[in-house]
C-alpha cells in the first residue's frame, strides 16, 4: 500500500477506475461481456485497494446516513424479491460500486479528484472522436459491437444495437466508444465542467484547457441530446447563482439573492415544461420524450402492483429474468433500465426506497450547493478564500439530477460511482483541497 501514497499514483488509480466505470460499454463493445468482467473486477480491487489505504479517514461521520440505508435496503430487499437471484447480483454490484467510490473519496483530495476526472474525460472524449473518425474516413459505414450477432435479434437493424452510426462527417448522432449519443452528451458535459474549472483557476495552460474545452463542447453539439442541453442549461443557471451569493456582501443581500435564484429557478422548470413542445422539435425530439412516457407508464404499472417496497433492487435490469425479459421491447432490442432514476427506484424499492434515496439526493445536494458558496480556509484564523474548484461537486449533482429525469443511469456503473464520490467526499470534508497543476 505504500505505493498509493504517491498522489500520482493514486490520480492514476482513480483515472482508470473512472474511464472503466464512465465508459463500461467501451471495453463490453470491443471485448464482449467476459472483458468487461475482467476489467470490473480489477476496477473493485483497486477501489478496495484506496479503501484500505485511506481507512483511517472512515468514521461514522465520513459515510452519509442515508447511503447506508439506501445500500441496507437493497440488501434486505432480496428476501422479498421477485427475482432474487438477479437481486443478489444487482445488490453485489451495487455495493462494489459503493466500496470504489468510497475509496476515491476518502484517499484522493478535491485537487486529486479534479485531476482524475480531467484525465479520464480526456481519454474518453479523446477516444470517442478517434474512434468516430476511424469509422467515418476508413471503415465508412455503421459498426456493431463485437458481441453483438444481428442475424439474432427480431430487427438487426436497429439502431439502438449499433456502436457507431457512421455519422460523424453528416454531423451527428455521433455516440463515440460508449456507443450511446446520450451517454456520451453527458460525458461531453462532465468534460465541460472539470475542463471550464480546471481553465478558469489556471490548474491547466490556456491552450490546454481551451483545446479541451472546445472538444468537449464540440462532442456536446454533436450528440443533440435534448436531456443534457437542459442539464447544460441547469449547469449554467447554478454556476451563475454561485456566484451571485459569493458576490453578495451582506447576509441579507445574499438571502435575498438565495430567494431570487429559486423563484428565477422554479420560473425555469415551468417554462420548459409549458414550452416542452417547441424545445424538443428544435432538437429533433417528439413532445413524449422519444417514447419514454411508454416505458414510464409501464414500469409505473408494475410499480403500482408493489408500492410499498417494490419488486426488488436489481440496478441494470437483468434481461433474463422476469418480468425485465418481456418488459419493454423497442425495434427488437430490450430495454434496460427504465429511463428515469425515481420511477426506477420506485419499482424496484417501493414508496420506501425513493424516500431514502430523495434523503440521500437531498442531503448530498445541500452539502454541495455548501461546499460551493463557503469560503475555503486554507490557512487557520484567515478569512478564507473562493476556488473554482469549489463548483465541482454541486455541478456534477446538477447536471446529474437533469439527467435523472429522462434515463437511470444515476443508479449504475459511472453515474452512480460518480454520485457516491461526490456524496462521500462532501460528507468527508468541507474544504478544497491544495492547488497544484492538472
Amino acid at each position: 500500500m505504500k505505493l498509493l501514497d504517491s498522489s500520482r499514483v493514486r490520480v492514476g488509480v482513480a483515472s482508470f477506475i473512472l474511464v472503466i466505470a464512465l465508459a463500461g460499454e467501451f471495453p463490453r463493445n470491443l471485448l464482449t461481456w467476459w472483458g468487461w468482467g475482467v476489467f470490473a473486477a480489477v476496477v473493485v480491487a483497486l477501489g478496495i485497494a484506496l479503501l484500505v489505504h485511506a481507512r483511517r479517514s472512515i468514521t461514522a461521520s465520513t459515510i452519509p446516513i442515508p447511503l447506508v440505508a439506501f445500500l441496507g435496503l437493497a440488501v434486505l430487499s432480496i428476501a422479498w424479491s421477485h427475482y432474487p437471484g438477479a437481486s443478489a447480483l444487482g445488490v453485489g454490484l451495487t455495493i462494489a460500486t459503493s466500496l470504489a467510490a468510497a475509496g476515491i473519496a476518502l484517499a484522493l483530495g478535491w485537487e486529486e479528484l479534479l485531476r482524475s476526472l480531467g484525465w479520464a474525460l480526456r481519454i474518453i472524449l479523446g477516444l470517442s472522436l478517434l474512434f468516430e473518425f476511424i469509422v467515418s474516413a476508413f471503415i465508412r459505414q455503421p459498426i456493431y459491437p463485437v458481441w453483438v450477432v444481428p442475424g439474432d435479434y427480431v430487427n438487426p437493424d436497429a439502431k439502438l444495437l449499433l456502436w457507431s452510426r457512421n455519422l460523424l462527417f453528416d454531423g451527428g448522432k455521433i455516440q463515440g466508444v460508449v456507443g450511446n449519443s446520450s451517454l456520451l452528451a453527458m460525458l461531453a458535459l462532465l468534460g465541460v465542467i472539470v475542463f471550464a474549472i480546471q481553465l478558469a483557476s489556471k490548474r491547466v495552460t490556456p491552450v490546454r484547457g481551451s483545446l479541451w474545452l472546445a472538444l468537449a463542447l464540440g462532442l456536446l453539439l454533436l450528440t443533440r441530446s435534448a436531456t443534457i442541453f437542459a442539464a447544460l442549461g441547469a449547469v449554467v443557471i447554478v454556476t451563475l447563482a454561485v456566484i451571485a451569493v459569493r458576490r453578495s456582501a451582506t447576509m441579507r443581500r445574499g438571502g435575498l439573492v438565495r430567494l431570487g435564484v429559486l423563484v428565477a429557478a422554479i420560473g425555469a422548470v415551468v417554462a420548459a415544461i409549458a414550452l416542452r413542445g417547441p424545445l424538443l422539435g428544435l432538437l429533433g425530439k417528439s413532445s413524449d420524450f422519444t417514447g419514454r412516457f411508454d416505458i414510464w407508464a409501464a414500469v409505473g404499472a408494475l410499480a403500482e402492483q408493489r408500492p410499498v417496497a417494490g419488486w426488488g433492487w436489481v440496478g441494470y435490469w437483468a434481461p433474463w429474468a422476469d418480468p425485465f425479459d418481456t418488459l419493454i421491447v423497442k425495434g427488437g432490442v430490450q430495454v434496460l433500465h427504465a429511463h428515469n432514476a425515481w420511477i426506477d427506484v420506485w419499482f424496484q424499492l417501493g414508496a420506501i426506497g425513493v424516500v431514502v434515496f430523495a434523503a440521500l439526493v437531498l442531503s448530498t445536494t445541500v452539502r454541495s450547493w455548501l461546499f460551493a458558496v463557503d469560503r475555503t480556509i486554507l490557512i487557520p484564523g484567515e478569512r478564507g478564500t473562493h476556488d473554482w474548484l469549489g463548483l465541482l461537486p454541486v455541478l456534477i449533482v446538477t447536471a446529474q439530477l437533469v439527467q435523472s429525469i429522462a434515463e437511470s443511469r444515476l443508479l449504475i456503473e459511472g453515474g452512480l460511482l460518480l454520485f457516491l464520490i461526490v456524496a462521500i467526499a462532501t460528507k468527508r470534508s468541507n474544504q478544497v483541497g491544495s492547488t497544484g497543476n492538472a
